[in-house]
């Protein structure tokens, strides 16, 4: 019909000559997001690991036998000591200790820096997940990688500079991967594992050549409705969400495509052909966004149902089972992202919304509860050192003892490693300009190369 339309005269000559320049081709319409950096990075992406519900520091990275000898003994009235019910074990030339429940992730510590003084700003589910996501624990605000993806853009026109493989909403929900105040284009696109990860995934038109020709037609019209309208920002967000949607067709399935990959490398990561669920499909995944050019990609691991997170105020030894579901994958990717020579490249944050508390109100309670005074993260890659800790609990893990790193310290230094200055990125809203950290961090050059 256009074809027709066109060669009867019916469509403007411009119209005519838009459609067939570039021999066909659909042109990059709306602007990409520019490169805000500010200093040469260190790292061009980021694989950020979230576990829902607040995993134990004292059962996983970090050992204090204090309180394991004061186990079940009185702390004050109401109050008793509470051990780890998980042997600890050196790993690697750095002999740092990591719990039974990791031993993957132990067998490679020396790629790995352990930060044992992490505090977050606020005690319950929601508001600590939305602090460490985005710097607010009260307010909405764009998510940390929605701020990359405006600070950075994308390496990849035809996928987003930020996705999120979520299989349940964890506490917060969507606002984990929000945009917010930030055009609506950063926002994070969710997957969920499973035979379809994205809903419309495939094109409906009979042919790629028929697709095209709608595709650039629809170019054209939207570019005359945007010219009309002063070039509105949300306006121009919104065409670019379409077109990277228009994109995804062509470039997602492939990313999903799990039949490219050798059997030695199914096998690293404890993956079944075909299987499509747990968290070896969402490493693996993940590790084919960051070759095909996705800035940030965070795996959320569990969702806001207790039984299926790290939340543990009355069944501890559930941890047994969800730590085999993650341990293996997550050590896979580093080795895989190893071999690749990615891994200099790409930073790894594996985070929880705070640990969970060394006292328990009677003795044999098989539980903790939300403790966000001090609890552990680890970051790996990207100039980030391996083989040390950074930071330390007292005695009991239950205060910083040494060197704290806030949401905040955190946020900056993934920025930092992504060439951003996180005083320096911001965006004009509502009268003022705002910024993932707020008024707060610091870069941790101690953990830096």
């Amino acid at each position: 019909m256009i074809r027709s339309l066109a060669g009867g005269g019916m469509l403007l000559p411009g119209l005519l000559a838009e459609l067939m320049a570039d021999n066909g081709q659909t042109r990059r319409l709306s602007a990409q997001p520019g490169d805000r950096t500010h200093f040469a990075p260190r790292a061009k992406r980021v694989i950020f690991l979230f576990m829902t519900g607040g995993v134990s520091h004292v059962d996983t990275f970090d050992p204090r036998p204090v309180l394991n000898a004061r186990h079940d003994t009185e702390y004050r009235p109401g109050s008793f000591y509470k051990g780890s019910g998980w042997k600890y074990r050196p790993y690697g030339q750095s002999g740092i200790e990591v719990s039974d429940l990791f031993p993957h992730i132990g067998s490679m510590i020396d790629d790995i820096c352990v930060i044992r003084s992490m505090t977050n700003i606020n005690g319950d589910h929601f508001g600590a997940t939305i602090g460490i996501h985005t710097g607010s624990a009260t307010f909405n605000r764009p998510s940390i990688g929605s701020w990359v993806s405006y600070g950075l853009g994308t390496e990849n026109g035809n996928l987003p500079a930020f996705m999120v493989v979520s299989p349940g909403l964890p506490y917060a929900g969507g606002q984990v991967w929000g945009s917010d105040f930030l055009p609506a284009v950063h926002q994070g696109t969710r997957v969920i594992p499973g035979p379809e990860p994205i809903a419309n995934m495939r094109r409906r038109a009979r042919t790629s050549g028929l697709q095209r020709t709608e595709l650039e037609m629809l170019d054209y019209f939207n570019q005359q409705h945007l010219k009309d309208r002063g070039g509105d920002s949300q306006l121009t967000a919104r065409i670019k969400s379409f077109e990277t949607a228009a994109g995804m067709q062509l470039a997602a399935p492939e990313v999903f495509d799990l039949h490219q990959e050798s059997k030695s490398t199914m096998k690293l990561y404890g993956l079944e052909p075909g299987d499509t669920s747990g968290f070896a499909w969402q490493c693996l995944v993940a590790r084919r966004m960051a070759e095909r050019g996705v800035r940030f990609v965070e795996l959320i691991d569990g969702d806001s149902g207790v039984d299926r997170n790290w939340d543990a105020h009355a069944e501890l030894t559930k941890y047994d089972r969800l730590a085999r579901n993650v341990d293996q994958p997550v050590a896979a990717l580093i080795k895989d992202l190893k071999s690749r020579g990615m891994l200099d490249d790409t930073l790894i944050v594996f985070t929880t919304e705070f640990g969970r508390g060394p006292f328990v109100q009677s003795p044999g309670t098989d539980g903790r509860g939300h403790h966000s005074r001090v609890y552990s993260s680890w970051l790996a890659g990207a100039g980030i050192k391996g083989g040390i800790v950074h930071g330390s609990s007292d005695d009991l893990g239950d205060r910083v003892a040494q060197d704290e790193v806030n949401v905040h310290d955190l946020q900056a230094t993934i920025l930092h490693q992504l060439g951003i200055d996180h005083e320096r990125l911001t965006y004009r809203h509502a009268g003022r300009d705002f910024r993932l950290t707020d008024v707060h961090g610091r870069v941790v050059h101690d953990i830096l190369t």
